[in-house]
């Protein structure tokens, strides 16, 4: 059953074609993920199938008797009613009791739990989150959700994804999170310069079939230019007589020559810009942080290694944030010290865009133009093509000329994220700090983020929520563990869930042999716990000798290289010879005695990521 047309719409917000005569629908279980860079219209085209907004020209046609319930990329409140209250607001006496219980367990599921708590007291997140409950809450035919798992942790998307697989209404949703659209959409509609293309399929079959799309537009382009080059041939030779046949040939040549062949799709463009880091970087020793009576940190101590790919994960409100303000100097510690190496340059992709003055941090002024945002940080940066300037940086992320002249105040959400992650990448920081970066960019801008990261020269460090970006970009893992702890685990989010899993089962079993060897009286908790192994860890020397031994074995082997060249240059100079021999036998020695440290460090270390 079809329960949604949308017939011949067009939508233009100034001199930009949002929608050019483009029709779609949705049928009764069809669950649809829409994919498009910023900008092109993803929010609104949810508004006008809710049927908050309305398209220039064409219809938006609703089956009789369907109920729609929309999600707000950005919900708005009444800061002064409470939480329970405004989750059952609209519903009927006959079922409010009945909902209640209801509305109290989703709402614990997504990390609210007070009640009555005053709306004006939540974060950015928690608004998100409650709005999202509201929806959920709510009976309808059709839900029409903007950025669902935006502020949602690991555990509450994965309830969400499991829930909306079980649903079984119709769903339209924008969502970066591509795990969560490959697993819970079965169709997926790309909005691409205008124009909406269909795929029966989700996200993974997507791919496959948007690109047999663009294989087939480009066989069909070469094909129009053959054709053309020919006509163009005839059309140098002049027409021998002007014939109906000869008139109608050179109309046809016309028609191919303003045919307009396929356009790519925009796509980001990211050189690697960094800074030179000296050989000390971060240190961070004995960290500890609370608010009022809940710890966030405690005892978190690590040295950041050259082009180390750190992620923090943890669930809502547990302190990533916090830990990455204190890395910046944001954040004082209540105790534990932060050492950063003189020649550390920070980049820091806030989770919030900044939109108010403060000392030291660039923030966004709704009333500045584009390109005054970018030339605040430099009218040019140096990357790997050269000298580049302001303006040829914005084209690169998706701003053409025209839009560098606008108002940030008119940029959509996802377009002032990538204009902030441009302002952070133009510093040419050597340590790139992104806060949750996956929300509200564009898949395509997050697939060239990626890539850019692959070859970014330097510390990456991250708080992110996204399972897909975390197992591409990162290599170690640190997890919030109750009572602030945090505890490593080597290899991206499938690797860390795999070893949770795993730590987990061992916690569990020797607790259960405790207890069967206390009712059988031959062991106590006393015993067990004297008998537990100490856990290992690196002492400071360990850590330290461990982040520049590959740089001194690299040194060594460079030097008994040059020391070879030189015997060879010598090889009638017995003197010399002599003396470059012995030092050739020393060299040896110590690149042996370096690979056995190395092998003993390299082993320590797989001992502590596996405890």
């Amino acid at each position: 059953m079809n329960i949604l047309n949308i017939e011949h719409i067009s939508k233009v917000y100034g001199e930009k074609v949002i929608f050019d005569d483009v029709s779609w629908g949705i049928q009764e279980g069809d669950k649809i993920g829409i994919i498009g860079i910023n900008g092109t219209g993803k929010s609104t085209l949810l508004k006008i199938a809710a049927g908050l907004e309305e398209a220039d020209s064409g219809s938006c046609i609703k089956a009789n008797h369907i109920v729609v319930q929309y999600l707000s990329q950005t919900p708005e409140f009444d800061g002064e009613s409470c939480v329970l209250e405004y989750v059952m607001k609209e519903m009927s006496a006959d079922v409010h009791w009945d909902m209640e219980g209801e509305a109290k367990n989703m709402l614990q599921t997504l990390g609210i739990t007070d009640w009555n708590q005053k709306i004006g007291e939540l974060s950015g997140g928690q608004r998100k989150r409650l709005a999202l409950a509201e929806v959920l809450l709510k009976p309808c035919d059709l839900l029409v959700l903007d950025e669902p798992t935006n502020h949602l942790d690991h555990s509450m998307a994965q309830w969400l994804e499991q829930y909306l697989k079980s649903w079984r209404g119709s769903l339209l949703m924008v969502t970066h999170d591509r795990y969560f659209l490959d697993s819970v959409s079965n169709r997926i509609l790309e909005i691409d310069k205008g124009k909406i293309y269909n795929y029966d399929t989700n996200y993974a079959g997507f791919l496959e079939l948007k690109t047999q799309r663009e294989e087939m537009e480009q066989a069909t382009e070469r094909k129009r230019q053959s054709i053309l080059r020919t006509e163009l041939e005839w059309v140098k030779r002049g027409a021998r007589a002007r014939s109906t046949k000869q008139k109608a040939r050179l109309l046809r040549y016309e028609e191919l020559k303003n045919q307009g062949g396929p356009v790519s799709d925009g796509r980001v463009e990211m050189s690697s810009v960094s800074t030179r880091m000296g050989n000390t970087t971060i240190e961070v020793e004995n960290l500890c942080k609370s608010y009022r009576e809940k710890t966030l940190v405690r005892d978190f101590s690590y040295i950041f290694l050259k082009n180390d790919r750190i992620g923090f994960v943890g669930d809502n409100g547990c302190g990533k944030t916090t830990l990455m303000k204190m890395l910046t100097g944001r954040i004082q510690p209540d105790q534990g010290t932060i050492k950063i190496g003189q020649t550390i340059k920070m980049g820091y992709y806030s989770q919030e865009i900044e939109t108010g003055k403060d000392a030291g941090i660039a923030y966004m002024d709704p009333a500045m133009r584009v390109i005054d945002y970018i030339r605040e940080t430099a009218e040019y940066v140096r990357t790997e093509d050269g000298l580049i300037s302001a303006s040829a940086m914005l084209e690169r992320f998706l701003f053409p000329p025209d839009a560098q002249y606008s108002l940030i105040g008119k940029l959509s959400g996802g377009e002032r994220r990538r204009l902030n992650l441009l302002r952070v990448l133009m510093e040419a920081p050597n340590v790139l700090i992104l806060d949750e970066p996956t929300n509200d960019l564009d898949i395509s801008t997050l697939t060239i983020l990626e890539d850019y990261l692959d070859h970014y020269q330097g510390i990456v460090i991250t708080v992110s929520h996204d399972r897909y970006f975390l197992d591409r970009t990162v290599r170690r893992i640190f997890a919030f563990e109750d009572g602030g702890r945090l505890r490593q685990y080597e290899g991206g989010y499938t690797d860390y869930i795999m070893k949770a899993k795993e730590a987990d089962e061992e916690k569990q079993s020797p607790a259960a042999a405790d207890v069967l060897a206390e009712k059988s009286g031959r062991a106590g908790k006393d015993t067990y716990r004297a008998a537990k192994e100490k856990k290992l860890k690196f002492s400071y020397k360990e850590q330290r000798e461990y982040e520049t031994i590959e740089e001194d074995i690299a040194a060594l082997e460079e030097a008994l290289e040059q020391l070879e060249q030189d015997m060879m240059a010598n090889a009638t100079n017995s003197a010399k010879l002599s003396e470059l021999t012995e030092l050739k036998s020393k060299k040896e020695q110590e690149l042996e005695e370096k690979m056995e440290r190395w092998e003993y460090l390299e082993e320590l270390a797989e001992k502590i990521a596996g405890q």
